[in-house]
């Protein structure tokens, strides 16, 4: 079993259904995960997919647990050559609950084997600017424009580990 690694919870004027369907459709995802679409069978043992804007496939995974509207858990692994072999299975539940008028949604990503922070720093800096534009797309139509700048502490510790990282 895997220990949580990152935990980010945030709360959404929606409703749960809403925000699941964000969660698990190309056509809400393209809108707040910067062009990128989350492709989702909603059974367990399904296809989890995340193609890139130019429709490459960029992380992919199968569906471990799947309880519309409250809960998706996943295998989230980016396809770079020799990721997986090195670092293990990366592992993202979405908790979804009712919270008065609000949603709250609980994202939490934990890993197969422990790792260094310099890994962990990239999805610690990507998944605050996914939510909060999932947040955005739900409560205002608009997702927001967010200027990320690349991982270096990331890229540089998986170069390290000899994994041949894209670019």
């Amino acid at each position: 079993m895997s220990r949580p690694n990152t935990v980010y919870t945030i709360y959404i004027a929606s409703t749960p259904a809403k925000v699941f369907e964000a969660l698990t459709t190309a056509h809400y995802s393209k809108q707040y995960f910067f062009g990128f679409a989350v492709e989702c069978e909603l059974k367990a043992g399904g296809a989890f997919t995340v193609r890139a804007p130019d429709g490459s496939v960029h992380i992919g995974g199968k569906v471990l647990e799947c309880d519309p509207p409250h809960k998706l858990r996943v295998t989230w692994n980016v396809t770079w050559p020799g990721l997986v072999e090195k670092l293990g299975e990366t592992y993202v539940t979405y908790d979804i609950a009712q919270a008065g008028d609000s949603v709250r949604l609980t994202m939490t990503e934990s890993h197969e084997r422990d790792l260094p922070e310099d890994i962990l720093s990239g999805g610690r800096a990507g998944w605050p600017a996914i939510l909060s534009s999932l947040q955005s797309v739900q409560e205002t139509g608009r997702p927001l424009s967010v200027k990320m700048e690349p991982p270096m502490k990331m890229i540089a510790a998986l170069k390290a580990m000899g994994v041949k990282v894209p670019g």
